[in-house]
């Protein structure tokens, strides 16, 4: 087989299993072995990310990776606390969504310092997956030895798998949206880590809090995470960045927790005091704009979805928006079909994805959460 068919199936191959509706770790398990055909590598590690912040919310590895956890917490820090041109945030907003460190940056210390001595990889070829201006993931594959570095060609393959990557994640986190979520802990719990970027101290529930984000077996625990908003709270302490970190990530159990991470020195330009991490439940407001975002609505259609979700009811929509009754059921259909539902009833279950749905119907108050709960 040519290299041009073969790259053709790949895209091809990657597409169908991006559409096919799988939970994130089967899309991403079955897109990698079919990218490995067409861009041989030792070793690779998938980032999910929250699209918002493009903070770190997950990790999933595959080849000589997997199960290699120990190094993780030096990889956040270095991946969101020091500054490289082909970090997963700078090419992020680049308009060539993969890069090879070595074709772009053969001096990089995240290579050559941590990679290349840690495990012994030699290159590393990096995408972020993105469609509609939003990024949902990022990956890296590494090759080790003496194996050639990543070319010019399979740089431009992963660039053209970026989008179709971003589409299989998008649909990963719609196809666990039915999960029944247990019961939150009450209040949040605080995680500090100190000067020396170790875990200092910890409230009551926040190693059980911890656990849960580690949300199947094969994927890394944790760690990473805290070591990602540590390094991204660092650089917002030295003004390297305008807002602190912050994160919303769902967990094994299903329920959806939003992680601050604050430097308890910022704006002394240093960064390198304490950094105390809040997780707590997500409230409406933060979850719904991520979830809208993974049915890729039209900009008509989330604002129809929205007040939906206020309660209006196609009349009172339609005045709002300056737009005919018939108009708003019409981008309510292509709204029902992308969020796979039949009613208005099911878009709402669908979004609140049942976390909030025994709540609905209390007051909320001014800071966007429930007053009271039922019992």
């Amino acid at each position: 087989m040519t290299r041009a068919l073969l790259e053709q199936r790949v895209l091809r191959d990657v597409d169908v299993v991006a559409r096919a509706g799988l939970d994130v770790e089967t899309f991403l398990a079955e897109a990698m072995a079919s990218i490995g055909r067409a861009v041989p590598h030792a070793a690779a590690c998938v980032a999910l990310v929250d699209p918002s912040t493009l903070l770190l919310t997950g990790t999933l590895k595959f080849g000589a990776l997997y199960g290699q956890d120990a190094h993780d917490h030096e990889w956040g820090l270095r991946e969101y606390g020091d500054t490289e041109p082909t970090a997963f945030r700078e090419l992020a907003h680049r308009a060539v969504p993969a890069v090879g460190t070595r074709l772009e940056d053969p001096g990089s210390a995240r290579l050559n310092d941590f990679m290349r001595p840690r495990y012994g990889f030699t290159d590393e070829l990096r995408v972020v997956m993105r469609d509609q201006g939003q990024v949902w993931g990022a990956a890296a594959m590494f090759r080790a030895g003496n194996d050639p570095a990543f070319t010019h060609a399979e740089v431009a393959l992963l660039s053209a798998l970026s989008e179709t990557f971003s589409i299989g994640l998008r649909l990963g986190l719609l196809s666990q949206l039915g999960q029944a979520p247990q019961p939150p802990a009450c209040g949040p719990a605080v995680v500090i880590v100190g000067r020396d970027d170790a875990i200092s101290s910890m409230s009551a529930g926040a190693e059980q809090r911890l656990s849960e984000l580690k949300v199947t077996e094969t994927q890394a625990a944790a760690t990473g995470l805290v070591a990602a908003l540590v390094g991204a709270a660092r650089r917002y302490a030295r003004g390297e960045e305008a807002h602190p970190p912050r994160a919303r990530v769902r967990t094994r159990t299903g329920m959806w927790f939003t992680l601050h991470a604050s430097p308890m020195n910022a704006g002394n330009g240093h960064g390198t005091g304490d950094v105390v991490i809040t997780i707590d439940e997500a409230r409406p407001p933060e979850i719904v704009p991520l979830v809208v975002a993974a049915f890729d609505l039209t900009e008509r259609e989330r604002a129809v979805t929205e007040r939906v979700l206020q309660g209006s009811d196609t009349k009172e929509i339609a005045a709002a928006l300056h737009v005919s009754s018939y108009t708003v059921q019409d981008h309510l259909k292509s709204v029902f079909e992308k969020a796979s539902v039949h009613s208005r009833r099911e878009l709402i279950a669908r979004v609140y994805f049942d976390q909030y749905v025994p709540r609905m119907g209390t007051d909320v108050g001014p800071n966007g959460w429930f007053a009271s709960t039922a019992s």
